[in-house]
């Protein structure tokens, strides 16, 4: 006697699995805890099978029913419907390990173990807020470039410039990544040049005029707030690391005695460990800090917490206390402020300037300098800008 939706829903689990026939190979299987699962049995080739038709109550009778009936179907055109449906599941599984999230959660997870975690977190956060959504689940080797065009205008009419070509730029890596590993032909991104408008290039604040240097110089002299602070805000121009690498520094990494600062790769946004010389004003700043936080991890620690570094604002804020406008100066403006006058002033060559900053050089071979090249020249370089900024702190 076929099943009746009545009877499908108040079956209930016994101490063993039972079946309930409906009709023609179909049944619905009982296990021990309740669950109930629609199975057709069926002869192929001879053989008894048993295909796996859903879940109840996720599949219905009526809905079993239609998926019984296309097996038959199949069964009648000499056709084996497990066959159908294990290849049908391979192709799902395919398409999800080719769709544009798979592959570039593939790429990022590849890569993402050589960047800082602020750059990966933006990373992510762009792919998971402005791609994802439309077109993550497409197979990456049919996504074509006005496809991906509709989406960075989407990000565009946001007012983003910046953002629509960051995003340009993920989409083209991870496009180029799936071609090396054989998942699409083509990056379609590259056909996108010129069809977005130039993002608006906005330098960090920064100080190049002697004269004005000098007077931040003195106002940073007389700062009156936290001695951390004011020590940081010392150090800022003569070392003219990113603020990130400033204010996590810790103690460990300092060497007094050879005037080094040695930063532990995983604290660089290259990921590769960095060497600072120390000039001797460096090293009198130093010293004059430890009594304070010498005996803890962080030469900078937080003010409610030493067990923390101070926060990614602490620096700026002190500027903004000193007069100096987010137009005028910014803590990463120190080293552009190196950066110019280090080569215009002080006649240093570019390359050398360049390592100091940790940028991305290579020698004249295309290898990438390491830590201690150009060591002695760099220390040289550091003391006399340290002696510069003396000079035209009494201008």
């Amino acid at each position: 006697m076929p099943l009746t939706e009545l009877k499908v829903r108040s079956a209930k689990g016994k101490d063993k699995p039972y079946k309930l026939s409906d009709e023609k190979g179909l049944y619905l299987l009982i296990t021990q805890h309740g669950s109930k699962c629609w199975r057709f049995k069926y002869r192929f080739m001879g053989k008894e099978k048993v295909l796996a038709i859903g879940v109840y109550p996720e599949i219905s009778l009526s809905e079993a029913r239609e998926r019984h009936s296309e097996a038959r179907k199949q069964l009648a055109n000499e056709i084996d419907p497990g066959i159908v449906k294990q290849v049908s599941k391979r192709a799902e599984q395919a398409a999800a390990e080719n769709s544009f999230e798979a592959v570039a959660r593939e790429w990022f997870a590849k890569y993402s173990p050589g960047w800082v975690n602020s750059h990966s977190f933006k990373i992510l956060s762009r792919l998971e807020r402005d791609i994802f959504p439309w077109i993550g689940q497409n197979s990456i080797a049919e996504i074509a470039a006005p496809q991906l065009l509709g989406i960075l205008r989407r990000i565009e009419a946001r007012g983003t410039l910046d953002t629509v070509h960051r995003a340009h730029q993920d989409c083209g890596r991870i496009f180029r990544y799936a071609i090396a590993i054989g998942k699409c032909d083509r990056d379609p991104s590259a056909d996108l040049r010129g069809a977005i408008p130039p993002a608006r290039v906005r330098h960090r604040a920064a100080i190049l005029e002697p004269k004005k240097l000098g007077e931040l110089l003195r106002a940073i002299e007389g700062y009156e707030g936290f001695f951390v602070t004011k020590c940081a805000l010392q150090l800022a121009p003569l070392l003219f690391v990113r603020p990130g690498e400033l204010r996590k520094a810790e103690w460990s990494e300092i060497n007094l005695d050879i005037a080094e600062w040695n930063i532990p790769s995983e604290k660089m946004k290259m990921r590769q460990a960095h060497l600072v010389p120390l000039s001797q004003q460096a090293i009198h700043i130093l010293q004059e800090l430890y009594p304070l936080t010498g005996k803890g991890k962080y030469i900078f620690p937080g003010s409610r917490t030493k067990n923390r570094p101070m926060s990614d604002n602490t620096i700026n804020a002190a500027l903004r206390r000193l007069g100096y406008g987010t137009t005028e100066l910014t803590a990463h403006g120190f080293r552009a402020s190196a950066r110019t006058i280090l080569d215009e002033v002080l006649g240093f060559r570019p390359d050398i300037i360049e390592h100091q900053l940790a940028h991305a050089v290579k020698d004249p071979l295309g290898r990438a300098y390491n830590r201690t090249s150009h060591l002695q020249i760099r220390r040289e370089m550091m003391q006399k800008w340290a002696d510069y900024l003396d000079e035209v702190t009494i201008i």
